[in-house]
């Protein structure tokens, strides 16, 4: 299963959600590649891959100078494996509007790859050409959505990217579900917010939400996922719970999609 961890909006835990699910799924005992394809890099120094260590990365993928399997390299967690970001992916977006197949670059690295059970997608903060190709590329959508007073605003426009993408280059693309982050029970804000969220997008909304979690925030700085940093954590149990949700969802939609007339 392919899913794309997007929202155009920045700090609203992307890549948090990318690293700890990763590796909640790879402690099932799946296969799991988490692509960095944002910029900044994050995923790939969360999962403590150095910045020397990043021989080859997305970059050279998308611009046809490397393979998904030479880009690819092995974690400390069993099971995960990752294609890391460099600074090079800064310039890619002005790079793929001169190449050929320009939303189909990453689609087309996979059709030559030996692809992992689970491959997540950690997306730039922006609906460029990046997350274009990811969207592309995936089966499923999954939506961060920080519970605050503008948590609503550009959803809007994200939608409409994905349908606009499903009318064309990807028709076979869902939205896996929406994910509540840093939200705070004690605070009337972020439950209201939880429940304007709910009253649009209904069944969508995952029914777990990810806490505001001190330990979630020291976890990358050693190089960790949470999960690994403190398992008995609040964040780490939430990211634990929607690993099965995922799990849960991903397999009714395949079991309808085989009980569905062709």
């Amino acid at each position: 299963m392919r899913i794309a961890i997007a929202n155009q909006k920045g700090g609203v835990g992307k890549t948090t959600t990318a690293i700890n699910l990763a590796t909640a799924l790879a402690a099932t005992g799946a296969s799991v590649l988490l692509i960095d394809s944002d910029p900044q890099g994050n995923a790939s120094t969360g999962l403590g891959v150095s910045r020397s260590d990043r021989h080859s990365s997305i970059y050279d993928v998308l611009i046809g100078d490397a393979t998904l399997a030479e880009a690819t390299v092995q974690t400390a967690i069993p099971g995960l494996s990752l294609i890391p970001s460099t600074a090079a992916l800064s310039g890619a977006e002005v790079e793929l509007v001169g190449l050929d197949h320009r939303i189909h670059r990453l689609t087309n690295a996979m059709e030559h790859a030996d692809i992992s059970d689970w491959v997540l997608i950690d997306c730039p903060p922006s609906l460029g050409l990046l997350t274009l190709n990811a969207l592309v590329a995936v089966d499923q959508l999954l939506i961060p959505l920080q519970s605050e007073f503008f948590a609503l605003e550009g959803l809007s426009q994200l939608l409409s990217t994905v349908e606009r993408v499903r009318s064309g280059p990807n028709p076979k693309l869902s939205i896996l579900g929406v994910l509540l982050t840093m939200s705070d029970r004690r605070n009337r804000l972020s439950e209201a917010v939880a429940a304007d969220v709910r009253a649009v997008m209904g069944a969508q909304v995952f029914k777990t939400s990810i806490p505001r979690n001190v330990r979630l925030s020291e976890a990358p700085s050693h190089g960790l996922p949470a999960l690994v940093y403190d398992i008995r954590c609040p964040g780490s149990q939430a990211y634990l719970a929607l690993a099965r949700e995922v799990v849960e969802r991903t397999t009714a939609q395949v079991k309808s999609s085989e009980r569905s007339p062709s």
